[in-house]
Protein backbone atom coordinates (compact mmCIF):
# COMPACT_ATOMS: atom_id res chain seq x y z
CA UNK A 1 0.00 0.00 0.00
CA UNK A 2 1.29 3.41 -0.90
CA UNK A 3 2.35 5.74 1.92
CA UNK A 4 0.04 8.53 0.75
CA UNK A 5 -3.02 6.28 0.98
CA UNK A 6 -2.05 5.21 4.50
CA UNK A 7 -1.39 8.78 5.66
CA UNK A 8 -4.85 9.95 4.61
CA UNK A 9 -6.31 7.83 7.40
CA UNK A 10 -4.43 9.92 9.96
CA UNK A 11 -6.78 12.86 9.42
CA UNK A 12 -10.49 12.47 10.18
CA UNK A 13 -12.80 12.98 7.22
CA UNK A 14 -15.86 15.17 6.75
CA UNK A 15 -17.82 16.27 9.78
CA UNK A 16 -15.51 14.21 11.96
CA UNK A 17 -12.68 16.62 11.27
CA UNK A 18 -14.84 19.50 12.55
CA UNK A 19 -15.92 17.35 15.51
CA UNK A 20 -12.24 16.64 16.30
CA UNK A 21 -11.34 20.34 16.12
CA UNK A 22 -14.26 21.23 18.42
CA UNK A 23 -13.32 18.51 20.88
CA UNK A 24 -9.65 19.42 20.98
CA UNK A 25 -10.51 23.08 21.53
CA UNK A 26 -11.70 21.97 25.00
CA UNK A 27 -8.45 20.04 25.51
CA UNK A 28 -6.40 23.10 24.49
CA UNK A 29 -8.48 25.36 26.74
CA UNK A 30 -7.66 23.15 29.71
CA UNK A 31 -4.00 22.91 28.65
CA UNK A 32 -3.44 26.66 28.32
CA UNK A 33 -5.42 27.65 31.42
CA UNK A 34 -3.45 25.10 33.44
CA UNK A 35 -0.15 26.39 32.05
CA UNK A 36 -1.10 29.96 32.91
CA UNK A 37 -2.39 29.39 36.45
CA UNK A 38 -0.41 26.38 37.69
CA UNK A 39 2.60 27.63 39.67
CA UNK A 40 3.48 24.30 41.29
CA UNK A 41 2.60 20.71 40.37
CA UNK A 42 0.75 20.39 43.67
CA UNK A 43 -1.82 22.86 42.37
CA UNK A 44 -2.94 20.36 39.73
CA UNK A 45 -5.95 18.29 40.82
CA UNK A 46 -5.39 15.39 38.41
CA UNK A 47 -2.98 13.04 40.18
CA UNK A 48 -1.58 11.52 36.99
CA UNK A 49 -0.96 14.95 35.45
CA UNK A 50 0.58 16.08 38.74
CA UNK A 51 2.95 13.09 38.65
CA UNK A 52 4.07 13.99 35.11
CA UNK A 53 4.52 17.62 36.17
CA UNK A 54 6.61 16.62 39.20
CA UNK A 55 8.79 14.35 37.09
CA UNK A 56 9.32 16.46 33.96
CA UNK A 57 8.42 20.00 35.07
CA UNK A 58 5.15 21.84 34.62
CA UNK A 59 5.38 22.61 30.91
CA UNK A 60 6.93 19.34 29.71
CA UNK A 61 4.94 17.17 32.11
CA UNK A 62 1.62 18.73 31.20
CA UNK A 63 2.45 18.56 27.50
CA UNK A 64 3.44 14.88 27.66
CA UNK A 65 0.36 14.06 29.74
CA UNK A 66 -2.04 15.82 27.36
CA UNK A 67 -0.44 14.23 24.29
CA UNK A 68 -0.65 10.76 25.84
CA UNK A 69 -4.27 11.29 26.84
CA UNK A 70 -5.28 12.84 23.50
CA UNK A 71 -3.64 10.28 21.19
CA UNK A 72 -6.19 7.47 21.77
CA UNK A 73 -9.08 9.91 21.44
CA UNK A 74 -7.67 11.21 18.16
CA UNK A 75 -7.22 7.64 16.92
CA UNK A 76 -10.84 6.82 17.73
CA UNK A 77 -12.02 9.95 15.92
CA UNK A 78 -9.98 8.98 12.83
CA UNK A 79 -11.25 5.40 12.86
CA UNK A 80 -14.86 6.47 13.41
CA UNK A 81 -14.70 8.96 10.57
CA UNK A 82 -13.85 6.23 8.08
CA UNK A 83 -15.95 3.37 9.46
CA UNK A 84 -19.18 5.27 10.18
CA UNK A 85 -20.15 5.01 6.53
CA UNK A 86 -20.57 1.24 6.96
CA UNK A 87 -23.44 1.90 9.36
CA UNK A 88 -25.23 4.42 7.16
CA UNK A 89 -28.69 3.37 8.37
CA UNK A 90 -27.77 3.99 12.00
CA UNK A 91 -25.01 6.57 11.58
CA UNK A 92 -26.98 9.56 12.89
CA UNK A 93 -27.97 7.71 16.06
CA UNK A 94 -24.42 6.47 16.53
CA UNK A 95 -23.00 9.95 15.98
CA UNK A 96 -25.42 11.41 18.55
CA UNK A 97 -24.32 8.80 21.09
CA UNK A 98 -20.67 9.47 20.28
CA UNK A 99 -21.27 13.20 20.70
CA UNK A 100 -22.87 12.62 24.10
CA UNK A 101 -20.07 10.30 25.23
CA UNK A 102 -17.17 12.50 24.12
CA UNK A 103 -19.05 15.58 25.26
CA UNK A 104 -19.27 14.26 28.80
CA UNK A 105 -16.01 12.31 29.07
CA UNK A 106 -13.65 14.63 27.24
CA UNK A 107 -15.10 18.08 26.59
CA UNK A 108 -16.89 18.21 29.93
CA UNK A 109 -13.91 16.89 31.88
CA UNK A 110 -11.48 19.32 30.24
CA UNK A 111 -13.87 22.23 30.69
CA UNK A 112 -14.14 21.20 34.34
CA UNK A 113 -10.34 21.17 34.60
CA UNK A 114 -9.98 24.59 33.00
CA UNK A 115 -12.84 26.15 34.94
CA UNK A 116 -11.54 24.78 38.24
CA UNK A 117 -8.72 27.36 38.08
CA UNK A 118 -11.19 30.21 37.59
CA UNK A 119 -14.49 29.23 39.20
CA UNK A 120 -15.08 27.65 42.59
CA UNK A 121 -18.15 25.60 41.71
CA UNK A 122 -18.92 21.91 42.20
CA UNK A 123 -17.17 19.56 39.76
CA UNK A 124 -20.45 18.14 38.47
CA UNK A 125 -21.76 21.61 37.63
CA UNK A 126 -18.61 22.58 35.73
CA UNK A 127 -18.51 19.28 33.83
CA UNK A 128 -22.21 19.50 32.96
CA UNK A 129 -21.71 23.05 31.71
CA UNK A 130 -18.84 21.81 29.51
CA UNK A 131 -21.12 19.09 28.12
CA UNK A 132 -23.88 21.61 27.39
CA UNK A 133 -21.47 23.97 25.61
CA UNK A 134 -20.03 21.11 23.54
CA UNK A 135 -23.47 19.71 22.65
CA UNK A 136 -24.82 23.14 21.70
CA UNK A 137 -21.89 23.67 19.35
CA UNK A 138 -22.10 20.09 18.03
CA UNK A 139 -25.85 20.18 17.39
CA UNK A 140 -25.54 23.52 15.64
CA UNK A 141 -22.52 22.49 13.55
CA UNK A 142 -23.09 18.83 12.72
CA UNK A 143 -26.87 18.58 12.62
CA UNK A 144 -28.09 21.76 10.94
CA UNK A 145 -31.49 20.21 10.19
CA UNK A 146 -32.16 20.14 13.92
CA UNK A 147 -33.62 23.30 15.32
CA UNK A 148 -33.03 23.39 19.04
CA UNK A 149 -36.44 24.91 19.65
CA UNK A 150 -38.20 22.28 17.52
CA UNK A 151 -38.44 19.08 19.59
CA UNK A 152 -40.26 17.25 16.78
CA UNK A 153 -37.30 17.60 14.40
CA UNK A 154 -34.93 16.37 17.11
CA UNK A 155 -37.13 13.41 18.00
CA UNK A 156 -37.60 12.46 14.35
CA UNK A 157 -33.81 12.44 13.97
CA UNK A 158 -33.47 10.19 17.01
CA UNK A 159 -36.06 7.68 15.82
CA UNK A 160 -34.76 7.67 12.28
CA UNK A 161 -37.36 9.64 10.31
CA UNK A 162 -35.14 12.70 9.83
CA UNK A 163 -32.16 13.16 7.56
CA UNK A 164 -28.89 14.64 8.71
CA UNK A 165 -27.30 17.10 6.30
CA UNK A 166 -23.75 17.27 7.69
Amino acid sequence: METRSILRYLVPSGAWLRRTVLLFSFVLLDYFVTLIFCRTPYGEGNLLARNFMETYGIFAGLTIFDLLMAAPVYAVMCIDSYFIRFTEKHSTKVELLVDLAIGWLIAGAHFNGAASWLWDAPNMLRQTLGLVIYEAAALHSFYPSIRLLNPHAFLSLLIGNGKKTA
